[in-house]
């Protein structure tokens, strides 16, 4: 009976406090290149990764929490010379962990030829 009360309370104090949702959160990222941690969202943000191009040349992401009306828009960041520094694209998502990397998906036959060349490249010294 004791077991059945505390689970209950447990229930209720987590149904009560919400779900705080859960993302990736990388600072700044070049290329495909970004160190990622994990964060927990304040109430009325969103798990968002952005990408945008610094100098008309290099890649740069971010990833992190943002505010629900910042989402999905195209932001600026521009130095105090009114140099601007990078545009930046970002894409919202709602869910735990959504803002992860997309996988890297290759053709089961593809991937079935790779991982057999390798098996006969390592025993066979070819």
């Amino acid at each position: 009976m004791n077991r059945v009360l505390v689970g209950v309370f447990a229930a209720i104090v987590l149904f009560a406090f919400g779900h705080s949702l859960e993302c990736h959160r990388c600072d700044l990222g070049f290329w495909n290149m970004c160190l990622t941690t994990k964060m927990t969202c304040k109430p009325g943000e969103q798990c968002f990764s952005g990408t945008g191009k610094a100098a008309h040349v290099i890649d740069i992401k971010k990833k992190g929490c943002l505010r629900s009306e910042d989402c999905n828009q195209e932001s600026i960041v521009s130095f105090f010379t009114n140099k601007t520094l990078y545009s930046f694209n970002t894409t919202c998502c709602a869910t735990d962990l959504c803002n992860a990397a997309p996988r890297l998906s290759l053709p089961a036959p593809l991937l079935l030829a790779v991982l057999m060349l390798s098996f006969v490249g390592v025993h066979f010294q070819v």
